[in-house]
């Protein structure tokens, strides 16, 4: 196996703490320069912006503007134009004194916070401030309006994240986000009308979305979030905005010219949480503790901030016994550091560079009934985010923004106990080993009969029942597999923004190019032999004489060659680029905006290379990487285009149409030919141990695509309106349509040709007469086999795929001095007949996207009752959080959701004739709905000042008050004697309680 490199996050965290200016920042700071491409979209601040007037009513020009702030280094100035108009943009979140400055008069100041991807809308009246006393100012003539850069964004600030109760990690931020139902799931992500592994999450503008899977796997803490910024669609060409969902990005904190260090601790014990609502009351088992601290200040006064984190949660369970005796108990440990430097040498010149990395290690996370203690897996889990970013003010106009970021993601689970050598090819079984070799597995006493050798393994291995008898059944050794799964991300971008006014109308214009580079590399690796068993010589070998007695279950990459070599990693990547142009065109009281993103993804495999001499193009190549597809930049061209009447003041009507091409594809691995190559083996050893043959288990093998097929995209068109009706008060309500098409699964290369006996089909079943005719995908599939080989299924667009996603929302935001509340209600339906998040029995994991049991065959295909109500489809959610600050320092926090159930359908593949359920459907999709959950959550905070600058805090969070343990995750099997109940419950009532100081 290859030794691992040294990423390019760990190299820079060794040179950030080898000098206070890294190389790699410095780089940075060159291109910065040297490059003018900017957006105030997705470099990661807001701005400020509005217009000044005089007491008489009418506009000021030549006011100098000053916005300065704890978390900007130096202040910026501006000066109003012809018509009082001034623009701030690419300031970081946070709370800014806005200074006006007229040619003749006295300094007038107010206050505006600025949240990520947000502009504050002023409007300030001159001479109306009262002076209340010689250092403060009451202002009467300021109205300050949140103004969304898109129709469907919404922004969170530091007090919300704080103030609420939502829980440790990034993915309990997904709570916050007005219509998405509340999930508890671990890996796919919550439903936005369309799948949940087409969402985007950012932190600090890196996509940590898992690459080629789409999930989010990526696990920092939310002690680091200073801002949250959400877009459910209606997006600009800005921000290279590719979602079939939502998209999400948080800002980390900042440091200030003050020193500020706090330090604390959460617990949550068993004891505080309500027992599970299943058959036994089973008592919760795990006692938490979170640790977390942070320190941040000046390096250099007025120019470079630093801010550094530390988190730890640490999670136990004392497991219990299993038939073999005790088992070690449960035992997960996550060490996360973070460090963030804000520089800004001069006003118009701001440098960010953020480093995140943790190690997770769970010991004991599994070990079944009836296998001994040895037989525990557990796993690890590094990653580490880096982020470096520059934008620059050539003048009041123009702006340049450049960011360069990493994501890397190292998984591995394995056994706890390791066997320390790899088999060769060759070898023998030791039988006099067994436990020691890998994963035995015990004969069943009831199958043995009477069996001597059989007998003999029980009595050696078995364990002993209450009546003192060895039974067998169970597992000896160690956990059969070693699973490595190393995820990267790299991505470059820059931007450029200009204003500038032709007569009477105003063009804001954008200009953006992405780069991005997603790789997986994977090695699946057996414990020792893997999984090895007795089959008491009633199998045959290949020659039909030879009988078999022991058979190891062995990955191929384990083994030892006959030159001594291992198969190494299987690799597999994704290439990314995006252009993006837009123009917000002001003309009078209407706002026009003229956008446009284009894009090219090119997907890359393992084991071919090109060969025009043969029909297929290729010609066999393990281990070299080559080309597989392109989606090429005609296919995905993404109009981004609305109209926005301010009929009244700051009140609006806008209408948006829009185009997406989602971009996650597990197609890069799922249809390489390395998946040929890399496959388990079946080992087969006569009754002595000496090895009989080796044999390829079935697996898969590389696919070709279907030529001329279209991306899948998705279209949405929005219509709504806003209003503010108080500068606390801001509602929205809209109505959208989301269109989903051109999906693509792998399947059959004759499926349209099939016919079978179905629930749904007409006579035999099978495809409809007018797909049938369309014929094979691929005609020339069999010359391409025969010179490459490679799998009879294919890449295939299915035909007359397709989603619908109808919703009505209504929102509104309060926010005063002390209060914050968030309301939103959601009606919707989610309709189609390709459900990409219902293809497995668990889809709570990482699944193929393009390359799943969808389109498998009877049972699977697109015709086969798949057409209904999808996975996520609620047709009602209803939120609202928020927070009040009392007159004794504290804070009362809530969250409340009420949401309609998720669908499910039966699955059964019998009427098919297949001993295999899993979503082979016997009624319509989404036939069945869960029943609804609500939930509400608590959180009080209590602050003391103990001494100058120290406050200790104490808070208590209170999750699900009521103990709704409403049921998900239905089992549709109607051969499963638990069919139709839920396999997993919303998580009981519990209790953390905290403490912190601060100082």
């Amino acid at each position: 196996m290859k030794t691992k490199k040294l990423n390019k996050s760990h190299q820079f965290w060794s040179m950030l703490r080898a000098t206070i200016m890294p190389k790699k920042l410095l780089t940075l700071f060159t291109i910065t320069f040297a490059l003018m491409f900017s957006s105030v979209y997705a470099a990661q601040t807001g701005a400020i912006k509005g217009t000044v007037i005089s007491s008489a009513g009418e506009t000021v020009d030549g006011v100098e503007i000053t916005a300065s702030s704890n978390v900007l280094p130096k202040a910026r100035t501006t000066v109003t134009k012809n018509g009082g108009d001034f623009n701030l943009p690419l300031l970081l979140p946070g709370i800014y004194q806005l200074t006006f400055k007229p040619s003749s008069g006295n300094e007038e100041t107010i206050t505006v916070e600025v949240l990520l991807n947000q502009t504050s809308n002023i409007e300030f009246t001159l001479g109306q401030s009262q002076k209340k006393s010689d250092n403060v100012l009451v202002v009467t003539g300021a109205r300050i309006i949140q103004e969304h850069d898109s129709g469907l964004s919404t922004s969170l600030g530091e007090k919300v994240v704080e103030g609420v109760p939502t829980g440790q990690n990034y993915r309990d931020m997904l709570k916050l986000i007005p219509g998405v139902a509340y999930s508890e799931l671990g890996v796919l992500g919550p439903n936005a009308g369309g799948s949940g592994r087409d969402n985007k999450y950012g932190i600090d503008g890196v996509d940590v979305s898992l690459p080629l899977f789409g999930n989010l796997s990526a696990e920092p803490s939310t002690q680091d979030i200073a801002n949250i910024a959400i877009d459910r669609g209606a997006a600009k060409a800005i921000g290279f905005n590719r979602s079939g969902g939502f998209a999400i990005n948080t800002i980390s904190k900042s440091g200030t010219n003050e020193f500020h260090a706090n330090v604390g601790i959460t617990l949550q014990d068993k004891s505080f949480v309500a027992n599970k609502d299943d058959a036994d009351n089973t008592k919760f088992t795990l006692d938490q503790n979170w640790i977390k601290g942070s320190v941040s200040g000046p390096i250099i006064k007025d120019e470079l901030f630093f801010y550094g984190s530390y988190y730890r949660p640490y999670v136990t369970r004392q497991n219990k016994e299993t038939a073999y005796g005790p088992a070690k108990n449960f035992k997960s440990t996550r060490n996360e550091y973070f460090g963030k430097l804000t520089y800004q040498p001069i006003s118009d010149l701001l440098l960010n560079g953020s480093y995140r990395t943790s190690k997770r290690n769970g010991r004991g996370e599994s070990v079944g009934a009836f296998d001994a203690d040895s037989t525990s897996s557990g796993s690890d889990a590094t990653q580490d985010i880096l982020t470096l970013d520059g934008s620059y003010f050539i003048n009041d106009d123009t702006t340049i923004y450049v960011q360069y970021g990493t994501f890397d993601f190292n998984t591995k689970s394995s056994p706890d106990t390791i066997f320390g050598f790899q088999p060769t090819v060759g070898d023998n079984l030791d039988l006099n080993n067994l436990d020691q070799l890998g994963a035995f597995n015990v004969p069943d006493r009831a199958l043995a009969g009477t069996d001597p050798v059989a007998l003999s393994l029980i009595e050696r291995f078995g364990y002993i029942d209450e009546n003192g008898i060895r039974q067998g059944g169970g597992q000896i050794g160690g956990a059969s597999t070693i699973n490595l799964q190393n995820f990267s991300r790299d991505s470059f971008e820059f931007k450029l923004d200009h204003e500038m006014y032709v007569g009477d109308v105003s063009h804001r214009l954008h200009f953006g190019f992405q780069w991005k580079k997603g790789t997986e590399e994977l090695s699946r690796l057996s414990n020792g032999w893997g999984s090895i068993s007795y089959l008491g010589g009633i199998d045959l070998a290949s020659d039909g004489v030879t009988p078999i007695f022991y058979r190891a279950i062995t990955q191929q990459q384990s083994l030892i060659d006959a030159n001594g070599a291992a198969i190494p990693f299987i690799v597999s990547g994704t290439r990314s680029y995006n252009l993006e142009f837009n123009d917000v065109i002001e003309y009078g009281d209407f706002t026009y905006n003229l956008g446009l993103l284009m894009s090219q993804d090119t997907l890359y495999g393992q084991g071919l290379k090109k060969n025009s001499a043969n029909v297929s193009g290729f010609e066999l190549a393990p281990g070299n990487k080559y080309k597989m597809h392109t989606m090429k930049w005609g296919d995905m061209i993404q109009p981004r285009l609305g109209v926005t009447w301010n009929y009244s003041d700051l009140d609006t009507v806008f209408v948006h149409f829009a185009r997406y091409n989602p971009e996650a594809s597990s197609l890069a691995r799922a249809a390489s030919w390395a998946r040929n190559t890399r496959r388990s083996l079946n080992v087969d050893f006569d009754q002595n141990g000496n090895l009989i043959e080796v044999t390829g288990r079935r697996g898969s093998s590389g696919k070709f695509f279907q030529a001329g097929i279209k991306p899948r995209q998705i279209t949405e068109f929005t219509i709504g309106t806003t209003k503010a009706i108080t500068d606390q008060w801001y509602l929205r309500a809209h109505l959208r349509r989301r269109e989903g098409k051109h999906f693509w699964e792998d399947a059959p290369n004759n499926a349209r040709l099939r016919t079978y006996t179905s629930p749904f089909g007409n006579g035999q079943g099978g495809a409809p007469a007018d797909i049938a005719a369309l014929g094979l995908y691929i005609p020339e599939l069999d010359d391409y086999r025969a010179e490459v080989g490679g799998s009879s299924f294919v890449i295939a667009e299915l035909d007359k795929s397709y989603t619908t996603y109808n919703e009505f929302s209504l929102e509104a935001t309060y926010k005063g001095e002390r209060t914050y509340l968030n309301l939103s209600y959601v009606r919707s339906n989610y309709k189609g007949n390709f459900d990409q998040d219902s293809v497995s029995s668990n889809s709570d994991r990482n699944l193929f996207i393009g390359s799943s049991l969808l389109a498998d065959g009877a049972g699977r295909f697109t015709w086969d009752g798949k057409k209904g109500r999808l996975f996520g489809d609620r047709p009602n959610v209803f939120k609202a959080f928020g927070y009040y600050t009392t007159d004794w320092d504290a804070n009362l926090g809530f969250y409340f959701v009420f949401q309609s159930g998720d669908v499910w359908e039966a699955w059964n593949g019998r009427p098919y004739g297949f001993g295999s359920s899993t979503i082979r459907f016997i009624e319509p999709a989404g036939s069945r709905r869960s029943p609804s959950h609500w939930q509400l959550d608590l959180n009080y905070t209590q602050d003391f000042e103990i001494a100058n600058d120290y406050v200790l805090q104490f808070r208590a969070d209170l999750f699900n008050v009521f103990d709704n343990q409403t049921g998900y995750r239905y089992n549709p099997f109607v051969t499963s004697s638990t069919f139709g109940q839920p396999r997993s419950l919303i998580n009981p009532r519990r209790l953390q309680l905290a403490v912190n100081l601060e100082f």
